[in-house]
């Protein structure tokens, strides 16, 4: 999954988007013992958290140590949410859901993001444009999302092997995993930057990532693709749940 966007066309019609001004990442471990709370909790959530005060877009979501399908972590999950206001989102923390999934959880990490820029769509949305300028400064975050033409998934993770090994000693990275909202197909990734000129310097200038995004428009392996950049606001709890590498 590429950290730039590439051979991006408009769409014929405009999708929706809200405008949103707060956006928070919840990561949980859950033990194997409660896979069945767990279970639960993913299939009930989907259509909660939509209808949460506030949230613009919401995506309970698996995560990964890599990015590939290989790299599954079972116990550990994501909430992503986009809020019309921070206050908003501070009402989640105290709300049926977020209560439900740490009383099933044993570690927690919370990251909270202010829009910077995003290209693409995610489910035919926009959900993270920005209300406004940003203050561009200090540590920030890559979410990318894509869903794959399954006739060339195939070929597409032989391509980015390559990528996941650079992304993991690239200079300035504080963070990365992958997400996914199944096992196959419908993944992204999050990575967390020193600041905007790390992230940059990855992006285009790094060979393994820049012979994918080159390869990108002619090997038409998404069928939808999304990359969101946020500055990072906080983060909160327990920071190895992320594996987090920075001060």
């Amino acid at each position: 999954m590429s950290l730039r966007p590439s051979g991006w066309s408009r769409p014929r019609s405009v999708p929706h988007h809200s405008v949103v001004s707060h956006v928070t990442l919840h990561v949980w471990r859950v033990p194997p013992a409660r896979l069945g709370a767990l279970l639960w909790r993913v299939a009930r959530d989907r259509g909660r958290l939509r209808a949460l005060p506030g949230a613009r877009f919401a995506k309970v979501l698996g995560t990964g140590r890599g990015f590939t399908p290989g790299a599954v972590d079972a116990t550990r999950w994501a909430v992503l949410t986009a809020w019309r206001s921070r206050s908003d989102a501070a009402g989640f923390e105290l709300g049926t859901v977020a209560r439900a999934w740490r009383r099933i959880a044993v570690a927690e990490c919370r990251l909270d993001l202010a829009p910077l820029a995003s290209r693409g769509t995610w489910a035919g949305q926009q959900p993270f444009e920005p209300d406004g300028p940003a203050a561009i400064g200090g540590a920030v975050v890559a979410v990318t999302r894509a869903r794959l033409r399954p006739v060339r998934a195939v070929r597409f993770w032989r391509a980015v092997r390559p990528v996941a090994g650079a992304v993991a000693g690239a200079d300035g990275l504080l963070a990365t995993f992958g997400i996914g909202e199944a096992p196959l197909g419908w993944q992204g990734t999050v990575s967390v930057w020193r600041d905007a000129a790390a992230l940059r310097e990855f992006a285009y200038r790094g060979e393994a990532h820049a012979r994918v995004v080159a390869a990108t428009p002619a090997q038409r392996w998404y069928a939808e693709e999304l990359f969101a950049r946020f500055a990072l606001v906080e983060v909160a709890g327990d920071r190895s749940l992320i594996g987090w590498a920075g001060p």
